[in-house]
């Protein structure tokens, strides 16, 4: 129980940093130079390279890089380190793309579908020139992008494409996981208001 103590602690601190940096609805989420210094090297994105590291010491995983201040400081830098590659190709690509970053929050009322949207937001975002539903293909090939590159830092036992995929997949689960969090996270009574104030514009129009 004691191992467990401070992934838990990090992961509430994740919790309560996210929704301050959780994408308003006046953001177009529009790739930009400025966007990604900001939400690469979040108060948040820190958080979660540190929960992720905290779990990695949990498990011992992996092995090679032992316990103590050293192996955690491995897993932190590697989990940094691996976010930023991450950035650095989702950026890239979604500006491309014309893809829109961050997550949107629906304003459905009913609880299916908002996790449904929240959970489909991770692979489908939208066109910020057009508007229309699309891959977010910055998205994916950021995470599989860091999950392979990510083996280059790692020990000799985790060279392998398998190893990189499943780390995709973990960083692709953990986003879903976010998603779910900004969709469910109770909004400030000001958020509210400026989100009835925009839906209200909108219909007037």
């Amino acid at each position: 129980m004691q191992a467990l103590r401070i992934p838990v602690a990090l992961l509430v601190i994740l919790g309560i940093a996210t929704p301050a940096v959780a994408p308003r609805h006046d953001d177009a989420g529009i790739p930009s130079k400025h966007r990604f210094v900001k939400q690469t090297f979040s108060p948040a994105a820190v958080a979660r390279a540190g929960a992720g590291a905290a779990i990695g010491q949990a498990r011992n995983s992996p092995h090679e890089w032992g316990q103590g201040v050293a192996g955690f400081g491995k897993r932190l830098g590697s989990a940094l380190g691996t976010h930023i590659v991450k950035a650095s190709i989702q950026y890239p690509v979604a500006y491309a793309r014309h893809e829109a970053l961050g997550y949107q929050p629906s304003n459905k009322s009913r609880f299916l579908p908002r996790l449904k949207y929240a959970l489909e937001s991770t692979v489908i975002t939208h066109k910020t020139n057009t508007g229309r539903r699309t891959i977010a293909a910055g998205e994916i090939s950021g995470v599989i992008g860091s999950g392979l590159i990510s083996r280059l830092w790692q020990p000799a036992s985790t060279h392998t494409v398998a190893s990189g995929f499943g780390t995709a997949g973990i960083a692709l689960g953990a986003d879903a996981g976010m998603n779910v969090a900004k969709e469910f996270w109770p909004k400030h009574p000001k958020a509210r208001k400026a989100t009835r104030h925009s839906v209200s514009a909108g219909a007037a129009q």
